[in-house]
């Protein structure tokens, strides 16, 4: 394609960054209808599915009764589903793009079966910065409380976008020069075999508690695998947690309508969604991605997925923290490593923090993270 005739898309101006400063720390109203407003059965059981986990404890309710929770519990990452605004859902600066890029979580309860969740959020800070993938950015970051049915504080995250110049990540951003060259990757049966090996070896630890006495500092955790990367996987994760702008015939009309810059021309001329670089190729590319890719809460969720694989029903996974450092395009594979770095004992609780990092099938860094899990004690 030629660059020439491209189009051109809003810049980052002093003046949208103002009037974005007017808003920090302003409690924000109803933006837009969060996907889930409970944690039913089906609502729990679709998120996970649309991460490839399938623990009992979220999916089976025979096997949860019988748990200490007597209930299904809905996947810690499953709140990503309750608040458009902990997902991506930025304001200001029209038209300029959106990279969702991390979040750090704070669990304090379980969401069990049918909980209700509501929530606060406000945005909490504007950082500029200048990438590599697009030249000037800004850093845009939100904190979101939630809450259940009774009031009662369940989960606390600060999440952040990076709001970039499509244009300078078009042409000039040499991230991804190396993966356009080489074109797209295709994979033996032999290479596949290998790799499916990790999901059919994959253990969920379940009803055998993890003691925190068991646990050694710097001990692996079980490789989590995920991919290789289609658009019908980024699609299934969007059917549990629900996309930003995903909506059909007059509801896409009036999101448009009331926010033109969400309206983006596709090659019919029809105003269409910026999170189409998920699905679709050619918009992808336009906007310097290598591909259309996966989302930034799916892979945060996948790094969750290892550490409640690992610790088990008994175990409370209390923190957890995401930092994006690339895209996962189609035909991609991530490898997701954890590493125990340490054992401690706070306010009574044994505790033990995990180092993660994810990286694609050429060891290209993809994600890095960290956790902090609650286990039982023998004490």
């Amino acid at each position: 394609m030629d660059m020439k005739a491209q189009r051109t898309f809003p810049k980052i101006t002093e003046q949208g960054l103002d009037e974005l400063r007017q808003r920090l720390g302003q409690k924000i109203g109803q933006t837009a209808e969060p996907w889930c407003h409970e944690a039913t059965r089906d609502n729990i059981r679709h998120y996970a599915h649309g991460i490839g986990d399938d623990n009992p404890l979220w999916c089976d309710p025979d096997y949860a009764a019988k748990t200490q929770y007597g209930t299904l519990v809905a996947l810690p990452s499953f709140l990503f589903s309750t608040s458009r605004i902990v997902s991506g859902y930025v304001g200001g600066l029209p038209g300029v793009h959106a990279m969702w890029s991390g979040a750090d979580w704070t669990w304090h309860k379980p969401v069990l079966r049918n909980d209700e969740i509501h929530t606060e959020a406000y945005l909490k800070d504007l950082v500029e910065h200048n990438t590599r993938f697009a030249g000037r950015a800004v850093q845009q970051i939100y904190h979101v409380d939630f809450f259940n049915q009774s009031g009662d504080k369940v989960a606390e995250a600060d999440s952040w976008c990076f709001r970039t110049e499509r244009d300078h990540a078009r042409e000039q951003g040499t991230k991804y020069q190396e993966a356009r060259e080489r074109g797209p990757r295709r994979y033996t049966e032999e290479e596949l075999a290998e790799a499916y090996k990790l999901y059919r070896n994959e253990e969920i630890r379940g009803a055998i508690p993890r003691y925190w006495e068991d646990v050694k500092e710097g001990e692996d955790l079980p490789v989590m695998f995920k991919g290789p990367m289609t658009v019908t996987g980024f699609i299934a994760y969007a059917q549990g947690w629900g996309g930003l702008y995903i909506r059909a015939n007059k509801l896409a009309w009036k999101l448009i309508d009331a926010h033109p810059g969400v309206g983006i021309k596709n090659r019919f001329g029809i105003p269409d969604v910026p999170e189409r670089v998920h699905w679709e190729e050619e918009f992808a590319l336009e906007v310097g991605a290598p591909g259309a890719y996966d989302y930034g809460p799916e892979r945060t969720s996948w790094l969750t997925h290892q550490l409640t694989n690992w610790m088990g029903d008994a175990g409370f996974l209390h923190k957890a923290s995401c930092q994006v450092r690339r895209h996962n395009p189609e035909g991609d594979m991530l490898f997701i490593k954890g590493k125990v770095k340490r054992k401690f004992i706070e306010n009574g609780k044994h505790m033990v923090e995990v180092e993660q990092e994810g990286r694609n099938q050429d060891g290209e860094l993809s994600v890095i993270g960290t956790g902090i899990i609650v286990l039982p004690s023998k004490g």
